[in-house]
């Protein structure tokens, strides 16, 4: 059985201001449809909650015995629109330090989808990072890296041999002294790699597909695991699909010159199209801004927009529903006390 103190746990002063009394906290290490598992300093533990779909691994919850009695506030949270209809938000993890892209030197990497990655890290409020795995199957791994680099200032690239322990303890510095990081990215990257070498485990990985250099899913699971550094791992499925919403701070802070432009145009609602005193027009036509990433910023910004405005109507509609059983309840009741 293992035991973590608090700090070793990733706990915080932000976490401790929410606790009141004696109550005992404890962090989830996986989430089952009727039950979480959690690490705390007495060790691992079972737990019930009412809703697990609240819920994310990573979290900081309160417990009374078996029973979850509420969530603390998250200091990160990775979040997509989820894959599907109807529009619904998806918690990926929670909680996380760093956000690690996952993508190879090879025909999976894709400029526009490491951008996406990005901007949710951005916005969840965790250090991106980009390790590029497969290093030890090309002969020019660093301009791989070089590539990865230039998407932005705020973000450090890292290409590793992921089947070399020694090379992958280049991450240590992002997974140790209680330090969280999350490993995303498409399937067949390396990420479960990653896994067993950060962590130690054995868990099974399947090879890559030649004709596009994409794999299937290993991962089928989130789950929180401490690392050989003495940090934790978050490691997530392969997304085929990452729905932005709600990241529209990420995506600026990632496309902070063009948003800087934007923000000096003459009129608030300009669309950077013909419009008289357009900054952006004018730095196109003064070759001081690329068309390409002026068109990758609009398209996630658009997005961004729309999904954002779905998940807000579709919360519009639960809630119009919730009222309408509730009053349904209510009427019943009153008339069941009529007739008593």
């Amino acid at each position: 059985m293992s035991f973590h103190s608090l700090a070793g746990l990733g706990w915080s002063a932000r976490f401790a201001r929410q606790l009141t009394g004696d109550e005992t906290p404890a962090r989830i290490s996986a989430i089952h449809r009727d039950r979480i598992e959690a690490f705390s300093p007495q060790g691992p533990l079972t737990l019930r909650c009412a809703d697990t779909g609240l819920l994310a691994v990573g979290d900081w919850v309160v417990h009374d015995g078996a029973r979850v009695t509420r969530c603390l506030d998250r200091a990160t949270a990775v979040h997509r629109r989820a894959a599907g209809q109807p529009a619904r938000d998806q918690l990926i993890a929670a909680n996380v330090d760093t956000l690690a892209i996952v993508t190879s030197c090879n025909a999976d990497f894709n400029a526009a989808r490491l951008e996406r990655y990005l901007a949710v890290a951005l916005a969840a409020g965790a250090l991106p990072l980009v390790v590029l795995t497969k290093a030890d199957l090309v002969p020019d791994a660093e301009s791989w890296r070089r590539q990865a680099e230039r998407l932005s200032p705020l973000l450090t690239a890292l290409a590793v041999d992921a089947t070399d322990p020694e090379d992958v303890a280049r991450l240590a510095p992002w997974c140790r002294d209680g330090q969280t990081l999350a490993l995303v990215g498409s399937s067949g990257v390396g990420k479960t790699t990653l896994q067993n070498a950060l962590t130690g485990d054995a868990a099974a990985t399947q090879g890559i597909r030649e004709d596009d250099a994409k794999g299937r899913h290993t991962t089928t699971a989130r789950a929180l695991r401490p690392t050989r550094f003495g940090g934790w791992l978050i490691d997530t499925p392969g997304m085929r699909e990452l729905g932005l919403a709600g990241a529209a701070e990420g995506i600026d802070t990632l496309f902070e010159d063009v948003a800087d432009l934007a923000a000096r145009c003459r009129f608030a609602d300009c669309r950077h199209e013909a419009e008289p005193g357009c900054a952006v027009q004018a730095a196109l036509a003064e070759g001081r801004l690329d068309p390409g990433r002026l068109a990758r910023w609009e398209k996630l910004k658009r997005e961004d927009r729309h999904n954002s405005e779905s998940l807000h109507q579709a919360h519009d509609r639960q809630r119009r529903t919730d009222r309408l059983y509730d009053q349904g309840r209510a009427r019943s009741a009153a008339k069941r006390r009529g007739w008593d």
